[in-house]
């Protein structure tokens, strides 16, 4: 599997978001292709550190001992964590695409899709930060999160074409309702699988 591209296609949104929106809002592509050659590889950062984390490097306790979580139940946690972050995507993607007509946006699954998968970049990758002590990890996710609001209000004028004075609230309902989601899907993994959760949405 050639990975420079996802790589390329990462570090250009992290470092030129600006730059590279209009070239994604340009390119041809269907949902079975956004999740092949995108999604279902920069999703995999948070659950797979996540795990790595959790059942090998362990969580320091109180300076003294390391608390791991059993490979099994990592294991566990760490697919249905993924599943629910490709399910998420797309639900969020879908709701993306249902606002467009409250903000005078142009609709397209595909495009909604583009954006929440491309938005939800920065918080993958900042899923590296689970690796790190707690106190550093906890930055590093939240600041993951941050930059992905940045980016969904500014890819929502190249891909749905909502204008500029409107891309703010478009932004801030999404992004809220992402919130619930994410929370709402978190509970459902912590009652599946206890122990540290690895679902998140954009905050």
């Amino acid at each position: 599997m050639n990975l420079n591209p996802v790589v390329q296609r990462a570090r250009a949104l992290l470092l030129s978001p600006r730059a590279e929106w209009p070239v994604i809002a340009a390119e041809p592509a269907t949902v079975a292709d956004l999740y092949r050659n995108y999604i279902l590889i920069v999703a995999a950062i948070p659950p797979v550190c996540g795990f790595i984390k959790s059942c090998l490097l362990g969580y320091g306790w109180q300076g003294f001992q390391v608390f791991r979580l059993g490979i099994a139940a990592g294991i566990s946690q760490a697919v249905v964590g993924y599943a629910v972050a490709l399910a998420v995507v797309y639900v969020v993607a879908l709701i993306i695409d249902a606002l467009a007509p409250t903000f005078a946006a142009q609709q397209s699954r595909v495009q909604a899709l583009k954006v929440a998968a491309y938005s939800y970049t920065a918080s993958w990758v900042a899923g590296i930060g689970l690796l790190l002590p707690l106190g550093l990890s906890v930055v590093i996710v939240l600041a993951g999160a941050g930059y992905s609001i940045y980016l969904l209000y500014l890819g929502l004028p190249a891909t749905m074409r909502v204008t500029a004075d409107r891309a703010g609230g478009y932004t801030a309902v999404t992004v809220v309702i992402a919130i619930i989601l994410g929370w709402l899907t978190a509970l459902i993994v912590r009652g599946v699988i206890p122990g540290p959760s690895l679902v998140g949405a954009y905050g």
